[in-house]
């Protein structure tokens, strides 16, 4: 099959004939209709996260399933499927409990294991682990829900417990940010933006934010946030993954506020200072977004279907597979606003 490849971190994204997967006895091989771009696939590529070269990276996909393993039984060949990020084992007590997202024997596509910007891509545990896409959800939209979609869903609903008329930060308004803005309008919320991009923010009012703040010309921007609000978001969301803008979300929160961080703080960030004086004096909650895990997924596939969520127009470029070599080198720079998806 073809597969998008890198053989050195940093390398070029080469398109190369590699083995087609074989198909688990659990699990399925996918033919891989489409694949998102998502920051964490760069963070890989750039040696942030560690995987073993060479490299097939993607982790948010959708596509037709083509093989079916002797020991799967809620799956059939034809069927329309995405799955979480996260593939958690079925067994250990997190799973147990509806919480794979942090199942510690968990798989992803994409970092330890082979990823879907490739023809095909073998995925274990799908009873556990699969979802069905509706048929009134299309494949390209699909492949923009298994982790910045889903993680901004969890994010709002179970982290942030968002309430009509509560007032949500979201700090970056990249493929995450704009989900979160997105949700957190479908869900009542009055949204402030903040970013660095005039055609994000710009993006983000189109899809209901009440206001923006651009941080490349306001000195702070918890104290921007504060002052839109009235006394402070109910929730922020940082949704980049950088130190200032940990700090600037917890110090945007009016009192009893809720900081959700999805954007990832690794390598030399990964140990970043919060302003815990806040936190104590505020009496503030910080949760981690680890994506969602499948139990999940039907409240959020319905509003999708019914029309409450449309996922589709967060994707910014849709990018064919032949000519996708340079998705990963692109996101060095700052680029328009959205979501990159390859179509297979």
């Amino acid at each position: 099959m073809k597969a998008l490849c890198y053989t050195e971190i940093g390398g070029a994204l080469e398109l190369m004939d590699v083995p087609a997967p074989a198909c688990p006895d659990d699990g399925v091989v996918l033919d891989v209709v489409a694949t998102g771009v998502c920051r964490s696939d760069w963070h890989a590529w750039k040696g942030h996260d560690p995987v073993v070269l060479p490299h097939i990276p993607g982790h948010e996909y959708s596509g037709v399933i083509a093989a079916v393993g002797p020991s799967v039984t809620r799956w059939k060949v034809g069927d329309r499927v995405t799955a979480p990020f996260v593939l958690g084992c079925g067994q250990c007590e997190y799973c147990r409990a509806g919480d794979a997202q942090v199942c510690p024997d968990q798989e992803q596509p994409g970092f330890t294991r082979p990823g879907s910007f490739a023809q095909q891509l073998a995925l274990p545990r799908a009873d556990t682990n699969l979802v069905h896409v509706p048929d009134e959800v299309d494949l390209i939209a699909a492949a923009s829900l298994g982790c910045r979609f889903a993680t901004a869903f969890r994010a709002l609903t179970a982290h942030g417990r968002v309430h009509r008329g509560q007032w949500v930060a979201v700090h970056g308004c990249g493929g995450v940010g704009l989900s979160l803005v997105m949700i957190a309008v479908a869900l009542g919320a009055r949204v402030i933006a903040v970013d660095v991009s005039p055609a994000a923010l710009a993006a983000a009012a189109e899809l209901g934010a009440e206001a923006g703040v651009n941080a490349s010309e306001v000195a702070d921007t918890a104290a921007a946030v504060f002052e839109l609000t009235g006394g402070g978001a109910h929730v922020s969301v940082d949704a980049i993954g950088h130190p200032a803008t940990v700090a600037a979300s917890v110090a945007s929160l009016r009192r009893r506020g809720r900081h959700v961080q999805v954007g990832l703080l690794l390598a030399e960030k990964a140990m970043t200072a919060v302003p815990f004086d806040l936190v104590i004096s505020r009496e503030l909650e910080i949760f981690g977004s680890h994506g969602m895990a499948v139990g999940d997924y039907p409240e959020m596939l319905a509003a999708v279907a019914d029309g409450r969520l449309h996922p589709r127009q967060l994707v910014g470029e849709v990018v064919a597979f032949e000519q996708a070599t340079g998705v990963l080198a692109a996101m060095d720079r700052p680029g328009g606003a959205g979501m990159t998806v390859i179509r297979i």
